[in-house]
Formats: structure tokens, C-alpha cells, sequence
């Protein structure tokens, strides 16, 4: 198999096995009494310790994943056309996001488990990542023209890089403190949810740009 095929036959598998997710989100339902759910999807309602990880990494990677669950919902389906949409001069589009949801991941990657601080990433990293980083007119002006499976697989490759390191770490690791974090003292635990909370960040604004576009 040539590297064009390789290429094309994992980009049709991420996009399948992303949106049977997304489609499968179709069966939960968030009213105030939901009851039971079945997702068939590991578990994906049950929070807590994961086979594989520490308790409380695994704790977390349960809150990720679910959230990683629900942001997908709302861009099932979505057209280039719908991705590049914005609302207005100074708005992001959800492409631009979905990216920008990537590169907050990466960066945290790269400090956490590189040791590196805000700022301090090696050439690829900024080419890779940097204007979905900071959004705005830059990821306005380049961040457009992509299918929906092209950001899927940047999610996917950063969330895969991630639980593989969360697997080699343990709960001590996931408490220790770091006295010079900018909005102070912070355990990576802090850090990682702020992971999962900017996702949610961003759910709000998915939900809201797609009730904006033209039908």
C-alpha cells in the first residue's frame, strides 16, 4: 500500500469511528431526570478509576472522554461550508476551534510531561500549533477549507499521546504542585480539568455559531 492510500484509508477510519461516536450521543438525554443510559460506548456515563490507569488519573480520563463526547455532537455532520462559517469579522469558526481545542491539549502535553514552559516549543510544535493557538485574524485568514475529519484526526492523535502518557504516571504525579503556575500554586489534577473545562468553553460556542448558520 502506497502512503497516499495509507494516508486516505486512516482518515476514512477516524472519520467513522468519530462520527458512530458522535451519532451514538443521540441516545442520551439531558433532562433533569435522564435515567439509566447505554451508550455502548465503554461506560462512557460512568465517572471514575479506568482499567489501565491510576484511580484518580483514571477518574479524570473518564470526565475527558465524556466531555470529548459532547462537544463532538453538535459538529456531527458538518459541511466545510459550515465549519468556516463566521459570525461575524471578529469571530472564530468552529473548524478554527476544533483545532485551537488541539493545540491547548499539545501545549499542556508539552508541559506536563516535557517539562516545558508557556512559550518554549520547538519548531514543529509551532508550526503545528500556533495560530490555532491564538485564533483570531491569523487562524481567520488560514485556518479554512478543511473537512470535519481533518480536525478529528488532530484530536485524536493528541488524546492518544495523551492517555499514553497519563498510563506511565501515577496519582502522586497527578497531585504534585507547581508554586509558579500563572494563576498560582496548581496541581497538574488543576491543570489537566482546565483541559476538560476549555472543551466545555468552547461546547457553548459550537452550539451557538451552529444555530447562527444559514439553513
Amino acid at each position: 500500500m502506497n502512503s497516499e492510500s495509507h494516508s486516505l484509508d486512516r482518515r476514512k477510519f477516524i472519520k467513522q469511528a468519530s462520527l458512530a461516536t458522535v451519532a451514538s450521543a443521540g441516545l442520551m438525554s439531558f433532562t433533569s431526570n435522564p435515567g439509566p443510559v447505554s451508550t455502548g460506548l465503554n461506560d462512557i456515563n460512568i465517572v471514575g478509576p479506568k482499567e489501565g490507569f491510576s484511580p484518580h488519573i483514571g477518574t479524570l480520563v473518564s470526565m475527558m472522554n465524556w466531555m470529548r463526547f459532547v462537544i463532538l455532537r453538535p459538529v456531527n455532520g458538518m459541511s466545510i461550508k459550515d465549519l468556516d462559517y463566521l459570525v461575524d469579522d471578529n469571530a472564530n469558526s468552529i473548524g478554527a476551534m476544533l483545532w485551537h481545542l488541539a493545540s491547548t491539549e499539545r501545549f499542556y502535553q508539552i508541559h506536563s510531561f516535557e517539562g516545558r514552559r508557556w512559550g518554549d516549543w520547538d519548531q514543529k510544535d509551532k508550526d503545528d500549533w500556533s495560530v490555532a493557538s491564538a485564533l483570531g485574524q491569523p487562524a481567520r485568514e488560514t485556518i479554512k477549507g478543511n473537512p470535519l475529519e481533518f480536525y478529528l484526526e488532530k484530536l485524536e492523535t493528541v488524546r492518544a499521546h495523551t492517555l499514553k502518557e497519563f498510563a506511565k504516571r501515577d496519582d502522586d504525579w497527578l497531585m504534585e504542585v507547581d508554586e509558579e503556575w500563572g494563576w498560582g500554586p496548581t496541581n497538574n489534577y488543576c491543570k489537566w480539568f482546565h483541559v476538560c473545562e476549555h472543551e466545555s468553553n468552547h461546547n457553548g460556542q459550537f452550539k451557538f455559531i451552529k444555530s447562527r448558520i444559514p439553513s
